[in-house]
C-alpha cells in the first residue's frame, strides 16, 4: 500500500527500504542490520501478554491506596472542611472520572503505549504539549511515590516499638521500604502484580470489616443518611471536599500505563479502568459514610479533629477490640508499601517510554531480556527516592508534613491537572480522527468531562491553602502548584530544542515501540493505513 502523505513537519523525511538503506552502517550487511534493529526493538519493548484484567486492577487500586485514603484523606476532609458530605463527594467524582474514561479508554483502542498521558496529549495536542505533559507526569508521580517514604516511616516506627520493642528512626524504615520497592521494580511485572494482589485484598477486607462494625453500632441507635445528601455538594467550601475526593482516586488513570504488557489490551484496559473506579468509589463511600453513622453526622467533624488519622482505628477499637486495631495498623503500613510499588512501576514506565523515544537518554528505554522490566528506568527511580530520603534526613525536615503531606497532595493536584489536559487531548484527537467511535465517545462525553474537570482544577487552585493546611497568604500555596507550570514550560522548550537540533528524535515523539527501531514515521505509514485512528503528529 502506498505511504500516506506526510505532514508539514515530516515532509523532509524519506522512506527507503532496509535493503540499501543509507542508514545501514558501512561494512554491515542489510540482513544483519535489519536483525540488529529487530533485536534492539525487542529490548526496547515491555514484556507483552503478562497482565490480565485482575492484575491491572490490582495495580490501579494499590496506587489509589484505599486504607491510606480512608485513614488519612477522609478524616482530614471532615476535620479541615467541617463538611460531612465527603461520601457524596466521592460518588460525584467517581461519576466524573467514569465520564472522562469513556473518551480516555476509546483513545486507548487507537494508541497502545506505556507513556499514557504523555502519549495521549502528544497525539491530541502535538509534540510540544506532549513533552510538557510528560515532564508534568514525571514530577507528579515522583512526588506521590517519594512522599510515601515519609508516611511509612512515621506509621511503622511506633508499631514496631509497641509490638516488638524495636526502636527505629523513620528514615531507617523508609530505607528498608526503599530497598523492597527497588528490588521488586526490576522483577517481572506479573510478580509485582501478585504481591500487590495479596496486600490489596487484605487491605480492602479490613476496611469492609471496620465499616460493617460502624454501621452495626450507629450513634443513638439510628442509621443516618445525612452524609449522602446531594445538597452537601453545594455548601460553602464544598470545593475543598471535591478536590480531596479527587486525591482518593489518583492512580485510576494508571491502567493505560500497562497497555503494552496486557493481554488483549483493548479489552483489558477498558474493563480494568471501569472496575477500578467502581470498586474505589464503593469502598470510599461506604467507609466515609460508616464513620458518620458511628459518630453521628453532627459529631464526625469534632471526632476527626480530635483523633486525626487514628479516627477509623479508634472506632474499630471501640466496636471490635484491640486485636482488630493492630491488624488494621499493620495493613495500613502494607497499604503504603503497595502504593510505593505501584507508583514506582508507573514512574519507571514513563521514564522508559521517554527513553525509548530518546526524549530522555536512550539507555533508559531498554528492558531486561529476562524479566521484560524497564530496569534502567526503575533504577533511576530508586536513586531519586534514595536522594530524597537522605536530603530529608540531612536537613532534619518533617517526614509527615513536609514529605508526605506536601508532596503527596501536590502530586495529586498534578495528576488532576494532567487528567484535565488529557481530556482536552482526547477531544482534539477524535476531532481529527473520528472514524471507529460514535459521537458519545468522541465528542459528548469528552466535552462534558473536560468542562467539569477544568472547574475542579480551578477549585483546587483556589482552595490549595486548605488542601495543604497553610495560611491563605503562605508562599507554599502558590509555589507547590506552580511547580507544574515550570515543568510544562521546560517540556515545551525541550521539545522545540529537539525539533531544531534533533529532528529525528522530535519526529519519533509519541511513536512508542516504533521509535526504538530508528524507522521514520513515513516508514511506518503503510502499517498505519490499516489503523485509521493513528494520527499524523505535529
Amino acid at each position: 500500500m502506498p505511504p500516506s502523505a506526510p505532514d508539514s513537519e515530516t515532509s523532509g523525511a524519506t522512506s527507503t527500504p532496509i535493503d540499501g538503506d543509507p542508514r545501514t552502517p558501512q561494512g554491515e550487511s542489510p540482513v544483519s542490520h535489519s536483525s540488529r534493529l529487530g533485536a534492539d526493538r525487542v529490548s526496547r519493548t515491555l514484556a507483552s501478554n503478562r497482565l490480565g484484567v485482575p492484575a491491572v486492577v490490582f495495580f490501579v487500586l494499590s496506587a489509589a491506596t484505599p486504607l491510606t485514603v480512608v485513614a488519612g484523606v477522609v478524616t482530614t476532609g471532615f476535620a479541615v472542611t467541617g463538611i460531612i458530605g465527603l461520601p457524596i463527594a466521592f460518588a460525584a467524582i467517581a461519576a466524573l472520572l467514569a465520564l472522562f474514561s469513556i473518551g480516555y479508554v476509546a483513545m486507548s483502542r487507537h494508541i497502545t503505549n506505556a507513556g499514557a498521558f504523555y502519549t495521549y496529549v502528544t497525539h491530541g495536542l502535538g509534540r510540544p504539549a506532549g513533552v510538557a505533559a510528560a515532564y508534568m507526569a514525571l514530577l507528579a508521580y515522583n512526588l506521590l511515590q517519594v512522599g510515601l517514604y515519609g508516611i511509612i516511616g512515621v506509621a511503622a516506627a511506633p508499631q514496631l516499638d509497641a509490638w516488638f520493642g524495636i526502636s527505629l528512626e523513620w528514615w531507617v524504615i523508609a530505607l528498608i521500604a526503599w530497598a523492597i520497592v527497588g528490588f521488586l521494580g526490576v522483577l517481572r511485572i506479573d510478580i509485582n502484580g501478585t504481591v500487590l494482589a495479596v496486600l490489596l485484598l487484605a487491605e480492602m477486607a479490613i476496611i469492609i470489616i471496620y465499616s460493617i462494625a460502624s454501621l452495626g453500632n450507629p450513634s443513638d441507635g439510628d442509621v443516618s443518611f445525612d452524609a449522602l445528601q446531594v445538597g452537601n455538594l453545594f455548601e460553602s467550601g464544598a470545593g475543598a471536599i471535591l478536590v480531596l475526593a479527587v486525591l482518593g482516586f489518583v492512580g485510576f488513570e494508571a491502567s493505560v500505563v500497562y497497555s503494552e504488557e496486557s493481554r488483549d489490551p483493548k479489552r483489558t484496559i477498558a474493563l480494568a479502568t471501569y472496575i477500578s473506579i467502581v470498586v474505589v468509589a464503593a469502598v470510599y463511600v461506604l467507609a466515609s459514610w460508616a464513620m458518620t453513622v458511628a459518630t453521628g453526622p453532627d459529631n464526625i467533624v469534632a471526632f476527626s479533629q480530635e483523633n486525626a488519622d487514628q479516627t477509623i482505628f479508634v472506632l474499630a477499637g471501640e466496636f471490635l477490640g484491640t486485636t482488630w486495631v493492630d491488624i488494621g495498623s499493620a495493613l495500613f503500613i502494607t497499604s503504603v508499601l503497595a502504593a510505593m510499588i505501584s507508583f514506582h512501576n508507573t514512574v519507571a514506565r514513563y521514564v522508559f517510554a521517554l527513553g525509548r523515544e530518546r526524549v530522555l537518554p536512550s539507555a533508559l528505554g531498554r528492558t531486561s531480556p529476562s524479566s521484560g522490566a524497564p530496569v534502567a528506568a526503575s533504577i533511576v527511580q530508586s536513586v531519586i527516592g534514595l536522594i530524597v530520603i537522605l536530603v530529608y534526613v540531612l536537613f532534619d525536615l518533617d517526614p509527615l508534613v513536609q514529605l508526605f503531606f506536601y508532596l503527596g497532595t501536590t502530586g495529586g493536584f498534578g495528576v488532576l491537572t494532567l487528567v484535565a489536559l488529557t481530556s482536552v487531548a482526547v477531544l482534539a484527537f477524535f476531532w481529527r480522527h473520528p472514524s471507529g467511535e460514535n459521537a458519545w465517545r468522541r465528542v459528548i462525553a469528552p466535552t462534558l468531562a473536560t468542562t467539569l474537570l477544568v472547574i475542579v482544577v480551578i477549585l483546587a487552585i483556589s482552595n490549595y491553602d486548605i488542601l495543604i493546611g497553610v495560611a491563605s497568604d503562605a508562599p507554599e500555596r502558590w509555589i507547590l502548584p506552580g511547580l507544574f507550570l515550570i515543568a510544562a514550560l521546560i517540556g515545551v522548550v525541550w521539545a522545540r530544542f529537539l525539533k531544531a537540533s534533533r529532528p529525528d528524535v522530535y519526529e519519533a515523539i509519541g511513536r512508542g515501540a516504533n521509535a526504538a527501531t530508528g524507522i521514520s514515521v513515513l516508514d511506518l505509514s503503510s502499517e498505519e493505513e490499516d489503523e485509521p485512528g493513528q494520527p499524523s503528529l505535529r
